[in-house]
């Protein structure tokens, strides 16, 4: 499916980029999600690194997301060899930020991945989705503010910054707690 294709809200949506599918979660991402959620260097904004508990319990909520409303966090694999290698999608986020409600863009793709585009194309075909399917009238972003390589990618897809904010889920002498704001407007989105 095409991300600016009609959208019947009973089937999941699934969609491609020139290199990559959104889709929803397998069985087999568990265990590289597991390992990519493990890599210090792409944990490296979060409080910690995940266990594979924890790692498993985030994909079953994502893909337990995308079967009830059809759209959240996908897995993004490559399309030439099926590799798994994260996921990038739309989430509501269910803590209480300054600026909820919302509807998020989010992705987190192995280390071995970076660098090579694949955030941004699967990021922008993820937002035009949200807009022109999911008729979202604002599409947000946050990260750590030291996290460069993320505020790149919200650049890219046209967002423009919007000030900052303390993640409340964080400790007040946390190091990741200040967070800066991404926003885009349908109207704005090209």
């Amino acid at each position: 499916m095409h991300p600016s294709s009609p959208w019947n809200p009973a089937e999941p949506i699934e969609f491609e980029t020139s290199r990559l599918r959104l889709r929803q979660w397998r069985p087999a991402d568990r265990e590289p999600f597991a390992a990519l959620c493990a890599d210090a260097r792409v944990m490296e904004f979060f409080p910690s690194v995940l266990t594979r508990s924890e790692s498993d319990a985030l994909a079953e909520r994502a893909a337990a997301l995308i079967a009830r409303r059809g759209w959240g966090f996908w897995a993004a694999e490559l399309k030439a060899t099926g590799q798994f290698i994260g996921f990038v999608g739309l989430h509501t986020p269910t803590t209480q930020l300054p600026f909820s409600p919302c509807v998020e863009i989010g992705w987190r793709l192995a280390f071995a991945h970076w660098g090579q585009g694949l955030a941004s194309e699967a990021a922008a075909a993820a937002v035009a989705v949200g807009f022109h399917q999911l008729l979202l009238e604002e599409i947000v972003s946050f990260a750590v503010v030291g996290n460069r390589r993320s505020r790149a990618v919200m650049e890219r897809l046209g967002m423009r910054p919007s000030g900052t904010f303390e993640h409340p889920q964080l400790p007040v002498d946390s190091p990741l707690r200040l967070h800066c704001l991404y926003r885009l407007a349908r109207d704005r989105h090209t």
